[in-house]
């Protein structure tokens, strides 16, 4: 049997709405599974829910930010964020952000499909420095397999989503303009 076809999109304002309730899900699962990406438990799907409409929903709509899914097999497999928001003395710069994949969906290319496509829509909007941050061993891994560079930790940045402490980020960027 063939492996499935991973079909990444760039989502419009109205196809953001439509997939919502996908996206909250995704976000809700990540989360409980261990997934550093700014919330704690207990996390509910209404939080979910909002973290889309509230802080999402608005800048994309405002064309700051640039929101793309993945599928597989017409399921929305992940997610993940192209922040385009910068100031005029960056505007080369833009953040890669919430780059989810749904836990039943990992290990079958789903975050390389979206770092690749995100990548392609930076260049496009003649964005070449991209930076991310990540608290997770795999996640780092996967990004340092694509070409992005450890830039520095920042300790106690944010609280663990499972116990009370406070866990350190970890910077990462690439240079696009280097292939």
């Amino acid at each position: 049997m063939p492996a499935p076809t991973i079909a990444i999109a760039a989502l419009d304002p109205a196809s953001l709405g439509e997939a919502t309730g996908r996206l909250a899900e995704i976000l809700h699962a990540c989360v409980h599974d261990g997934a550093s990406v700014g919330f704690v438990l207990p996390f509910d799907i209404g939080e979910a829910h909002a973290y889309w409409r509230d802080r999402v929903a608005p800048p994309h709509a405002a064309g700051s930010r640039l929101v793309l899914i993945a599928s597989l097999d017409d399921d929305i497999a992940g997610t993940a964020q192209l922040d385009l928001d910068s100031m005029p003395s960056k505007r080369h710069h833009a953040e890669v952000s919430k780059v989810l994949v749904d836990p039943p969906f990992r290990r079958a290319g789903v975050a390389r499909a979206l770092m690749a496509e995100i990548e392609g829509q930076a260049r496009a909007a003649d964005r070449w420095l991209l930076t991310l941050d990540t608290a997770g061993d795999a996640a780092e891994a996967l990004y340092r397999s694509l070409g992005y560079e450890f830039a520095g930790a920042i300790p106690s940045y944010a609280r663990d989503a499972f116990e009370d402490r406070y866990d350190a980020t970890r910077l990462m960027y690439k240079d696009l303009r280097r292939g």
